[in-house]
């Protein structure tokens, strides 16, 4: 079997077109299907891996799963994700008429524990909003997409893409356009609100007219009046961190991730927490439980009389 790059091609442009996919997940699934294509033209000691004319089996792909462990170096849950492409090429090609069978149908997949997110604690979500506190442009900045982001909970990218409007003062919601190109309204809180209009009125407008004739849309720009990027959001985050004396990893996505297990600590019933994020399943909400349920356990470990000793 022969995966060639126009075929591969076709299945991407159909993610995008059909499926709503975003450009890193078109990317990857790209990358995972030519590194499957190579290994299957690649020659071995006995010739052709899979003979001409002869289907894919179970059999190959649980040699190519042993392959991405060991010669590909891939973790198990690296492996998995670059399986869950190829299977998703596979019901591609069904679909199209070109495979008649799945050989990845009674592919046994492994159960792997769900890694939980890096979550901070409301006292060190405290310390970095409130770590820019000069009057400065850069500050004000900070601060409000900080505020705006452990306020909301929204993803990076979504942030750092809100165009002016999409930001709602009058109503204290803020509207974004999520995977799969889906809008949702987002509120926000007093605190986010402040830090807005100060940046909003004594802070972007000094950087505004700086990048050129036809000045940026979006509300979060940079000193020369571009938008702010992903990495510029992580490069500053990780700077208030350290100033802060939060020694602790912290990545662009901390700030939603701590958004959405304050909000389930406080009370808030999954289905909002899920709304909230703008997650197509609940079942990708519900990580957020255990982290939930952890943190009962500690607040139970250290305040009862009779918790001494109990397994976690």
């Amino acid at each position: 079997m022969k995966l060639d790059a126009e075929l591969i091609d076709r299945f991407v442009y159909a993610l995008e077109i059909e499926h709503g996919r975003s450009t890193n997940t078109r990317s990857a699934y790209q990358r995972d299907l030519v590194r499957f294509s190579t290994w299957l033209e690649a020659p071995t000691l006995e010739g052709a891996r899979i003979p001409l004319g002869e289907p894919l089996s179970t059999a190959n792909m649980e040699t190519y799963r042993a392959h991405l462990l060991t010669d590909g170096g891939l973790d198990p849950r690296s492996v998995e994700r670059a399986l869950s492409a190829i299977r998703t090429f596979f019901a591609f090609l069904r679909e199209e008429g070109l495979m008649d069978h799945d050989p990845m149908a009674a592919l046994a997949t492994p159960r792997l524990g769900r890694k939980l997110p890096d979550v901070l604690s409301i006292v060190d979500v405290q310390k970095i909003l409130l770590a820019p506190g000069s009057p400065e442009p850069r500050d004000l900045r900070d601060r409000a997409m900080f505020e705006l982001a452990y306020g909301s909970g929204l993803r990076v990218s979504e942030l750092v893409g809100l165009p002016a409007d999409g930001l709602h003062l009058d109503r204290g919601f803020v509207s974004v356009i999520g995977k799969g190109d889906k809008q949702r309204l987002v509120p926000f809180g007093q605190e986010a609100h402040r830090a807005l209009l100060t940046w909003l009125g004594y802070g972007r407008p000094d950087w505004a007219g700086r990048g050129g004739k036809k000045p940026s849309n979006a509300v979060f720009i940079t000193d020369r009046g571009k938008p702010m990027t992903r990495q510029g959001f992580w490069k500053r985050l990780k700077h208030w961190a350290l100033v802060a004396g939060v020694h602790r990893r912290v990545t662009p996505h901390t700030l939603r991730h701590s958004f959405a297990t304050h909000l389930l600590m406080g009370g808030a019933d999954l289905r909002t927490v899920q709304t909230l994020l703008g997650h197509a399943d609940i079942a990708t909400t519900e990580i957020y439980t255990h982290i939930d349920r952890s943190e009962l356990r500690r607040m139970y470990d250290r305040c009862h009389p009779r918790a001494a000793g109990v397994p976690p």
